[in-house]
């Protein structure tokens, strides 16, 4: 009688609708786990369609070619003799369901439909799926009819279901369920489930991994247990990094860990274990077994497969390892970087166009491709053929193969310091300096001539020249300058990302990067449609906070000394008249009225506390007790709110950005809130003014409706 299993989970770059590339990866996937010996092989959540269809879900056609693709899978040699746990949707009497699909030489095991799906922040899967709500209920599904010729089945089990193969019994979760109150693996463990299976489709959040490796490690502490996790990995054609982390776990130890952050489209992870152990560990657990003679039984469905050998004493176990996260800097050089490569490869452009301002923003967005570029060398020089294949399709050259990270980025990066009459040569140096040192194609050009060309129509048609406040001018003629200033970057950016390639004789267009990070988007402190404008943004869920700690990160990590005179300068804008002495006469953090520090705390406050002006008021006055007044807290809560309603509809023109952050103020997907509001916020500011009285020790007036 055997005793030692070894399962394999993988994570996989899934690309949506690429139904033939997501073929290619899973039989790739499995033939990796055959060769390393496993007998089960766990893939990512909807792993067939890819995650990120959205709406697609909604489309008979998105569920005709997930057959097909299954369909191909039976049929493949490279299926035989493994249990194959894939992900598709499924639709069972007319109710869609996001399923596993469980299948083990040429015959389906068990459909099991997720029963908790995830319907926050960034995921919407009620909006396409429905939850399995009968639990350890079992229906038939009968089977299309391209799938009954192929496994001569008619119906095959459909619903919340184990499997009971000769040596153990394993049961799935998917994703959502593992966060959930009750998951469905405390009930599983308790009657006799062995191995758990997690399918996710998990993305990256700044310092998530812990939550995720703790909720696996506790699931196994508790009541013992064999736990796989799957995840997808890459960018699957949205503003969300799916970020692998597959790993296998037993007894609240870790045993194999994926990786994090990869440019490898498909990973396996393999551990062998012994169920034994299990066993032991859950014998001497009293108050587990006492509830195990209680609990409900699960429908089993049996297998005539073992996942172990008859013979497998002298077969070595895997041991255990201790799990190594990243620091929040190293996510930042690594999680944006391969969303990056992602867009880059799979848009067939041939590299990225930057407008490099001399601040921390555009540094950090160019430290971010220059990582990218050294990600790229990496996994050439470790054998990834598919990256090799991916660069030279980039550059345009069969031949090619990148060796040096400063070369390549000179390939596929082309910056810009677009200057006007308001810019300091301070800014104009730090750019080039940054730029020669991170080896991009740099252009300097002056944006003064566009600048008075649309000023002068203006003139022109009205008789009237705007002017600065510097000059004489009023606060509408100065930011109406200040704006068409930014706008024209946009303009110009778009321009040359189109046809600098065509002017040096090189094929192919650039996509633009934007570089607004999630503060100033929070507050709406950018020009709507100015170079935040653009393809993409890869630090757009990013704070500034964490933006100059991955500066300084970069400094040291990739020897780029010109980062130290970028991070020493105050932000600006130099968008205003520089000062008699050639100085900047602005700053971001004066403009605002506010720091960055600040900005972030209402952040988190408004999004992930979900607070209002009153209750965000309420919270300040603990948190910054001693530095500041209660009045002094209500003007800076009255300040944030008005700007940032002020400023909400510029959230619907964002440009699509790499989610890091939680606060993220994304209206499209992850953010639906309002975008016109009443900025006097009369009610709710005349609450805090009363509290602020109160506090002052001041008679309050009676608390009236508001005129």
């Amino acid at each position: 009688m055997g005793r030692k299993v070894t399962v394999a989970t993988c994570a996989l770059n899934q690309w949506a609708l690429d139904f033939e590339g997501n073929l290619q990866r899973i039989l790739k996937s499995i033939e990796i786990a055959k060769s390393r010996g496993a007998r089960y092989r766990l893939g990512p959540e909807l792993e067939i369609c890819g995650y990120g269809c959205w709406d697609h879900h909604h489309e008979s056609d998105t569920l005709l070619h997930s057959f097909q693709v299954l369909a191909a899978l039976l049929e493949s040699p490279v299926t035989r003799d493994i249990i194959c746990d894939v992900g598709m949707p499924v639709m069972h009497r007319n109710v869609r369901y996001n399923c596993r699909v469980i299948f083990l030489n040429r015959r389906l095991l068990l459909i099991r439909p997720k029963m908790a799906l995830a319907n926050e922040a960034n995921y919407h899967e009620l909006r396409w799926f429905t939850p399995w709500s009968r639990s350890r209920h079992v229906e038939e599904y009968f089977l299309p009819r391209m799938l009954q010729e192929l496994t001569k089945q008619e119906t095959v089990p459909f619903g919340d279901a184990v499997l009971a193969t000769q040596d153990t019994c394993i049961g799935s979760e998917v994703c959502e369920e593992l966060w959930t109150p009750h998951s469905p693996h405390v009930d599983m463990g308790l009657d006799g489930v062995e191995i758990f299976t997690n399918a996710s489709g998990s993305h990256h959040v700044l310092r998530k991994a812990h939550a995720r490796v703790d909720l696996v490690t506790m699931a196994t502490t508790k009541s013992g247990g064999i736990y796989l996790l799957a995840n997808q990995k890459g960018c699957d054609g949205d503003r969300l990094y799916y970020d692998g982390c597959a790993l296998i776990a037993m007894n609240g130890s870790i045993f194999a860990q994926g990786s994090q952050f990869s440019l490898e489209d498909v990973e396996v992870l393999t551990a062998t274990l012994d169920l034994e152990d299990v066993r032991s560990y859950r014998a001497e657990i009293s108050s587990r077994n006492l509830a195990a003679s209680r609990v409900s039984p699960y429908p089993r469905v049996k297998v005539d497969f073992a996942l172990s050998h008859t013979d497998d004493l002298l077969e070595p176990v895997s041991m255990p390892v201790e799990w190594a996260y990243h620091s929040p800097e190293e996510e930042i050089s690594l999680g944006p970087t391969c969303w990056l490569w992602d867009f880059l490869r799979r848009s067939q452009q041939a590299g990225f166009f930057l407008p490099l301002s001399g601040g921390v923003d555009s540094a950090a967005t160019a430290c971010l491709v220059y990582s990218m570029c050294h990600q790229v060398c990496e996994a050439v020089r470790s054998g990834n053929q598919q990256v090799l294949a991916d660069v030279r399709a980039v550059v345009d050259q069969s031949s090619y193969t990148p060796q040096d990270p400063r070369e390549l980025c000179g390939r596929v990066l082309t910056t810009c310091y677009m200057a006007s009459e308001n810019s300091s040569q301070e800014t104009c140096s730090r750019a080039r300096e940054l730029a020669q040192q991170i080896g991009s194609h740099h252009i300097d050009l002056n944006i003064d001539p566009a600048v008075k060309a649309v000023v002068g129509v203006f003139s022109l048609v009205t008789g009237k020249r705007p002017r600065f406040a510097a000059h004489g001018g009023c606060s509408r003629e100065n930011l109406a300058l200040q704006n068409v200033q930014a706008r024209l970057r946009m303009v110009l950016a778009y321009l040359f990302a189109q046809l600098s390639l065509w002017s040096r004789g090189a094929r192919g267009g650039l996509l633009v990067l934007g570089s607004a990070n999630v503060d100033e988007s929070l507050l709406g402190y950018l020009t709507k449609y100015d170079c935040s404008s653009a393809d993409i943004n890869p630090i757009g869920g990013i704070s500034k906070t964490d933006l100059s700690s991955f500066v300084r990160f970069c400094v040291g990590r990739f020897q780029l000394p010109a980062l130290q005179g970028i991070l020493s300068a105050p932000a600006t804008a130099e968008l205003e008249p520089l000062a008699d002495n050639g100085q900047v006469s602005q700053t971001d953090e004066e403009d605002m009225g506010m720091t960055y520090a600040e900005l972030s705390v209402y952040g988190r406050l408004r999004k992930i506390s979900k607070m209002g002006p009153y209750s965000m008021f309420c919270r300040l006055l603990h948190l910054w007790r001693g530095a500041w007044t209660p009045r002094q807290v209500a003007e800076k809560v009255k300040r944030f709110f008005s700007k940032y309603s002020a400023n909400r509809h510029k959230m619907t023109t964002l440009t699509p950005a790499y989610h890091a952050e939680s606060y993220s103020p994304d209206d499209n997907r992850f953010d639906l809130r309002p975008f016109l509001y009443n900025t006097h916020w009369p009610w709710q500011f005349r609450c805090i003014d009363r509290q602020v009285l109160r506090l002052e020790g001041t008679p309050q007036p009676a608390l009236d409706t508001p005129d």
